[in-house]
């Protein structure tokens, strides 16, 4: 069996970014749904703008600001500690049960498993480090050593040298079309998590390697192709 190199996308892929609807729904009630669906909007978009203006900040900045924006978007008003209690929140977001499901399966095989985000290398490993799945993983590859955010080019180049991988070895796993596109038009194969049939992957005429369902699928699925 070959070895394969997998890159875990984190936000959105093992952790479930939607996990702090209850703790909005407690504060602001039945709009906690949209609160929720704004602030990862605009959390990404403003990754992708600070790409594009080459302005680098820790995506935790990003996801600061995006609140912020949603709480004046939605007319919401919040005293300093909701605020930190949210942002504190999102630092141990809830882990799919999925993910745990697959990732203690792929713990015994001989391929090397990465944790690969926008998110800090500490951020990332406090997270998987809360989950208890740290031991799954080989190491962890943070955007922040390219001061770049995905899905640039740069930032998957950036993987492959971190991970002392290649990228045509390299599978990129993901729930956001944004990664699997970029990682997909780099060169890497890929796997696009479709845990909802509403997420979609961006029709730009590029296809993943493979879609699953559920994480559960995906050992399988690098057994056909190891």
């Amino acid at each position: 069996m070959t070895s394969l190199t997998l890159a875990f996308d984190v936000y959105g892929t093992l952790f479930d970014t939607r996990g702090v609807v209850d703790v909005l729904r407690s504060m602001v009630g039945d709009i906690a749904e949209d609160l929720v669906d704004t602030w990862r909007s605009k959390q990404l978009e403003y990754s992708f703008r600070r790409g594009v203006m080459n302005k680098y900040v820790d995506f935790a900045i990003c996801t600061e600001q995006a609140l912020q924006y949603t709480l004046l978007h939605h007319g919401v008003q919040m005293s300093v500690v909701e605020k930190r209690s949210l942002l504190d929140f999102y630092k141990k977001l809830p882990i799919y049960p999925d993910a745990r499901a697959c990732l203690s399966e792929l713990k015994s095989t001989r391929h090397e498993v990465f944790a690969f985000s926008n998110g800090s290398e500490r951020a990332v490993r406090d997270l998987i480090h809360s989950a208890g799945i740290n031991q799954c993983f080989t190491g962890v590859v943070s955007v922040e050593g390219v001061r770049m955010f995905k899905p640039h080019i740069s930032v998957y180049e950036h993987f492959n040298k971190s991970s002392y991988s290649e990228k045509s070895n390299t599978w990129l796993v993901s729930g956001n079309s944004f990664d699997v596109i970029g990682a997909a038009d780099y060169g890497m194969k890929t796997v696009f998590v479709r845990r909802l049939k509403t997420n979609i992957l961006d029709p730009w005429d590029i296809s993943p390697t493979a879609t699953v369902n559920s994480l559960e699928e995906l050992p399988g699925v690098i057994e056909e192709q190891s």
